[in-house]
């Protein structure tokens, strides 16, 4: 069995993961994600991965999303 590593230890996280750790809709998180100078997004062929740490950094910045 594979071991659970918790989700804020993840460097990154798929959109459910990301979701679950930010509060941010999944649907709202594809869409902010498709945009082209998003810095939080890491594309492995067609997966989308979040990048935690710039996910916080984003967030901490924004005042609506």
């Amino acid at each position: 069995m594979k071991p659970e590593v918790p989700i804020w230890e993840k460097s990154n996280l798929t959109l459910e993961e990301a979701a679950a750790y930010s509060g941010i809709g999944i649907n709202t998180l594809r869409r902010i994600s498709d945009k082209e100078d998003c810095d939080f997004v890491l594309w492995i062929g067609s997966k989308r991965l979040i990048k935690r740490k710039q996910l916080d950094e984003y967030t901490s910045k924004m005042y609506s999303i």
